[in-house]
């Protein structure tokens, strides 16, 4: 199960999962890297994300492959889909998992095979839609993904806990300043060691990153898949002077940049 959590405090807990890095990008196989594609209909667009650790994986798009062993970290795609209903599968190390979803012309999405919370659990996919929409200046987009095996959680920016409860398989999603911030994911409620971080996370301006939690602190697997895109500006302009008038009271003032932590 999916939900949009709250944009205001999903904007800290976003940038949580920017901290350690970009997976490498897997090898589509076969003849082409485009699935389904349907004349000169506008695609949607597929990204496949191999999230489960230790596991050496097949995929195939519709009952056709597009990858073979792929590892955790990969990230396969984008592939091309016509409009419609669509299935998934991943095969591989005893296992076969299956998911089907509805792509819309031009829609982004990114289908992510992980492992559940509990310990020892098979498999599951859940996908998640990229947002895609034209952006403001001085922001970036972020969609946070909890797929480790691991209890719902809190997430703590530059020394405040500011989101809690993110469960496994849930995403949040935000518009947030660039700029750096130091971050740590808990467990909920706790205050002792972090499952991961702090450490400081960087973002970038007029991008969106699609962020995946990973693995089990437990053995020391968890970690982070990421890939990030540019956005089309929406028209909107970071103003550099405010016009106060000819009167001689102030003239022009500087507007400063919002910088967190300052």
């Amino acid at each position: 199960m999916r939900r949009a959590l709250s944009l205001a405090l999903a904007a800290s807990s976003a940038l949580l999962l920017l901290l350690i890095g970009v997976g490498p990008p897997g090898q589509a196989s076969g003849p082409s890297a485009h699935a389904g594609q349907s004349g000169k209909a506008t695609p949607a667009h597929l990204t496949v994300v191999q999230a489960v650790p230790g596991a050496t994986v097949d995929v195939s798009v519709d009952g056709r492959s597009v990858a073979r062993g792929a590892v955790v970290g990969d990230l396969l795609g984008p592939f091309d889909l016509a409009p419609g209903s669509h299935e998934v599968t991943f095969t591989g190390d005893g296992m076969e998992v299956a998911s089907s979803l509805d792509v819309t012309a031009g829609d982004s999405t990114d289908v992510v095979l992980h492992l559940p919370a509990e310990v020892g659990g098979d498999p599951v996919v859940h996908s998640y839609a990229a947002p895609t929409g034209e952006i403001g200046p001085g922001k970036a987009r972020v969609v946070l993904a909890h797929t480790a095996t691991v209890a719902p959680a809190d997430v703590e920016v530059n020394g405040e806990t500011v989101f809690t409860n993110i469960a496994n398989g849930e995403y949040a999603e935000a518009e947030v300043p660039a700029g750096t911030h130091e971050v740590a994911l808990l467990p909920t409620g706790g205050t002792g060691k972090p499952i991961l971080g702090p450490l400081q996370v960087p973002l970038d301006a007029r991008t969106l990153s699609m962020i995946y939690a990973y693995g089990n602190p437990r053995d020391g697997s968890m970690n982070v898949i990421a890939h990030t895109s540019t956005l089309a500006a929406d028209g909107a302009v970071r103003p550099t002077t405010i016009d106060t008038g000819s009167a001689g009271l102030a003239g022009d003032l500087a507007v400063t940049a919002f910088h967190p932590g300052r």
